[in-house]
């Protein structure tokens, strides 16, 4: 089931031209992310410290699509597409009164605090699956 998280844009968010700055796209769907995890009921602090693993983005593919503006109320909504032993991949759409402004699909991986590959916990699997 996608998650929705709500975000309302700041003149801190914009450019000279009055308009979401394109990196800040990606501060938003970060946020919704981390909120979606929350939402599953993983506490990402418990994980590193109980497991040695962390989350994190792999690859991420985005469109922009039409720009949002200072004191927007936007929507970030956060859906699972694929699964792996190893692996996340997400949809994130950002809307404002469901226009669709920006597009990404989001691979996540985990990684012991060395920074090598880990497998994704078997409870993380089976919550996102």
């Amino acid at each position: 089931m996608p998650h929705s998280f709500s975000v309302h844009v700041y003149y801190e968010d914009t450019d000279l031209a009055g308009i979401v700055y394109y990196a800040n796209y990606l501060r938003f769907i970060e946020r919704a992310r981390t909120e979606w995890i929350r939402t599953l009921g993983v506490d990402q602090t418990r994980m590193k410290a109980d497991e040695g693993i962390v989350f994190a983005v792999r690859r991420v593919e985005a469109d922009y699509l039409a720009p949002a503006k200072f004191d927007d109320e936007l929507v970030v909504t956060t859906a699972v597409e694929q699964t792996t032993g190893a692996r996340i991949v997400l949809r994130q759409d950002v809307t404002r009164a469901g226009e669709a402004l920006f597009s990404a699909l989001v691979t996540i991986v985990a990684l012991h605090e060395t920074g090598h590959p880990a497998r994704l916990p078997a409870n993380i699997r089976r919550l996102v699956h």
